[in-house]
């Protein structure tokens, strides 16, 4: 069997074609940079682009299931070509998808929900490799600056989302599911801190930004309103399935997600770690039996 993984040069993408290949499937990914892509051998890599359906046109010929974005583009704004994703879908007989949403329902998971095709909605409530913005920060002045610093969120590991989309795609059983992924523990940004702290054997500080100072520095950094908007309003407050744990990973892949506090002892070289302290890294989580 084929799978088509959209993004799969991205955080999550490149570990679902990881997944599927150890499990022994064929992949193809969908790049706007072929080139650039830096995939395995033997992945098919092929470009195109989810803002424009009229590249798709054979990326989806042959496929089993699609690994799916549902945004897209420079800036990363929700898709607007639902419809015709949908499409494209159903008259190349793809069986499933798995859509990774970008903090809304919008056109991309409506669309798919009014087709024939079996689709589940992947709902990972932040990346643990998001915390990556800081390095530099933590590097140069030993100091974070973010807004919102005690609000808690379910952190995952993108690898278990990989996991996760990889184990719905091949096994199927998940048609019409919708799942909040997280890690083990719901921990706000000043937590985080905290076990980056311990994984670096560095002090750290958090200065918390007030929301104004916030949008600033979304805007001066490039963002569109609508993802400034989303961003203010999902750290802010957000809904409740979003602050606590979900056994979502435990109950699809059949394994333990990997904590915050594994995660940065994996990363901490990035942060600053001494050496001795970065190799003792944790190891990446197994690939699930699919």
């Amino acid at each position: 069997m084929t799978f088509l993984v959209t993004g799969a040069t991205g955080k999550v993408g490149r570990h679902v074609v990881g997944h599927l290949l150890r499990a022994g499937q064929r992949v193809r990914a969908l790049t706007r940079d072929p080139a650039g892509a830096g995939l395995p051998e033997s992945v098919e890599v092929v470009r195109g682009d989810l803002t424009d359906p009229g590249t798709l046109r054979s990326a989806f010929d042959g496929v089993e299931g699609v690994h799916l974005l549902t945004a897209g583009g420079d800036d990363y704004a929700t898709l607007r070509t639902g419809p015709e994703l949908a499409k494209l879908a159903e008259n190349a007989g793809v069986r499933r998808v798995a859509l990774l949403w970008n903090g809304q329902v919008g056109p991309v998971e409506e669309a798919f929900a009014a087709s024939g095709v079996e689709w589940t909605r992947l709902q990972p409530v932040d990346f643990m490799s998001n915390t990556l913005a800081w390095a530099s920060a933590i590097r140069a002045e030993g100091e974070v600056r973010e807004p919102f610093a005690d609000v808690p969120g379910g952190v995952v590991d993108e690898a278990d989302v990989g996991a996760v989309s990889a184990t719905v795609l091949v096994r199927g059983g998940h048609a019409g599911r919708t799942y909040v992924l997280t890690g083990p523990q719901a921990l706000s940004q000043r937590q985080r801190l905290a076990a980056i702290a311990e994984a670096t054997g560095s002090p750290l500080r958090l200065v918390e930004l007030t929301e104004e100072q916030a949008r600033r520095r979304w805007r001066q950094a490039g963002h569109g309103e609508e993802l400034i908007e989303l961003l203010t309003s999902w750290q802010r407050n957000p809904p409740p399935e979003s602050t606590s744990v979900s056994p979502a990973v435990r109950e699809i892949t059949g394994r333990e997600p990997r904590s915050f506090a594994e995660w940065a002892a994996e990363h901490a070289a990035h942060f600053g770690a001494q050496a001795a302290k970065s190799s003792n890294a944790s190891e990446a989580p197994e690939a699930p039996k699919v």
